[in-house]
């Protein structure tokens, strides 16, 4: 039972970082304009797809996880 205790705080302390991250995420002006992410904008259709945010997003959980880790 103390592994799982363990494993609901952790999941909790996760899930209210990621709610800090989206309220700040806001604020930061150059998150989701990077100059790796497509967008596409024509007369009636707009595609937007954030692959350098996505990718920069990628590595910094790496490391976290992974200092997590050790």
């Amino acid at each position: 039972m103390q592994g799982l205790g363990k494993s609901l705080i952790v999941m909790g302390l996760v899930i209210a970082a990621v709610g800090v991250l989206l309220t700040v995420a806001g604020k930061i002006p150059w998150i989701g304009r990077l100059p790796g992410d497509i967008y596409v904008k024509r007369d009636n259709f707009t595609f937007y797809f954030p692959l350098a945010t996505s990718i920069l997003i990628s590595l910094v959980l790496s490391l976290i996880l992974w200092l997590l880790r050790k």
